[in-house]
């Protein structure tokens, strides 16, 4: 029951916060893909809070590459 008025044409103001979640997913009945990856995804979010000066990345701080995602993961896990 989202209006365009509320979302498409609303203006952002100072102390909202939105997720931008771009992602990847890969059907696990697609056969042009190599087996190992049917079936997964990837999503990267993205929180941001409209200040006075434009938008601040909460989440800047987060791993990027997979790598440091990895790292970062076994930190948390102990490994």
């Amino acid at each position: 029951q989202a209006r365009a008025e509320a979302y498409l044409d609303g203006v952002l103001e100072e102390g909202q916060v939105l997720t931008v979640e771009p992602g990847l997913y890969l059907q696990p009945d697609d056969e042009t893909l190599p087996p190992e990856l049917r079936g997964i995804g990837v999503r990267i979010e993205d929180d941001l809070v409209i200040t006075a000066e434009g938008a601040r990345l909460l989440s800047g701080g987060l791993p990027r590459t997979p790598d440091a995602v990895e790292e970062w993961m076994g930190q948390l896990l102990g490994g």
